[in-house]
């Protein structure tokens, strides 16, 4: 079951496909070209799904993850089977978009969704890869690959996860504003008795 009403508006739509651009090159031009040890370099993809499913729940977390990863499959240098980032992304952007109400209550919330999707996704992958006979995967390159893709994400969420939730904040803070004006305004005609059409 979904946590969250996800009658997403035209500009939540457009402002979570922008940051999933803008994700996308940023990681096809600087992150991929990053010389760090152990080649290894962190997912911006991911942690702007991650993000996402933070700020507006599953149902987006499914649909960014699902939308995102896609792109991550057919854009290149992609040399695997197309297919494998969406799932991954998707399963992982819905289970980030559970902890989407614990965001105002926990503030360590980003931080863990960061590390446990980092961790999910390179064992996902590694595991897709295995049941499709993927010769790069093997536990032994999943156990080197983890704490580095763990470590540079983590590193890397500030600067991406942050930035989203600010963005997006701002969009939501609208939302919830104009929200919170319309209640007192039903109220009054309904106390006045001019929503009742006498």
């Amino acid at each position: 079951m979904l946590n969250a009403p996800e009658t997403a508006p035209a500009g939540r739509k457009l402002m979570a496909g922008v940051v999933l651009v803008v994700a996308l090159i940023l990681q096809v031009s600087v992150a991929n070209r990053l010389p760090l040890p152990g080649q290894i370099t962190p997912d911006l993809v991911l942690l702007a799904v991650v993000a996402l499913a933070l700020v507006y729940g599953s149902l987006t977390g499914i649909v960014a993850g699902f939308a995102a990863g896609l792109a991550a499959d057919i854009i290149p240098p992609a040399d695997h089977t197309i297919g494998r980032y969406a799932l991954v992304y998707c399963l992982i952007g819905y289970v980030c978009g559970l902890a989407a109400a614990e965001m105002d209550r926990q503030s360590l919330v980003p931080f863990l969704a960061v590390a446990a999707g980092a961790l999910a996704g390179t064992v996902l992958y590694a595991l897709t890869g295995m049941m499709l006979g993927d010769p790069r995967s093997s536990w032994a390159l999943v156990s080197r690959m983890v704490p580095l893709q763990v470590l540079y994400d983590v590193i890397a969420s500030p600067f991406v996860v942050w930035s989203v939730l600010k963005v997006t904040g701002r969009h939501e803070h609208r939302d919830r504003t104009r929200n919170r004006m319309a209640v007192p305004t039903a109220r009054y005609r309904a106390m006045s008795g001019r929503g009742s059409g006498l």
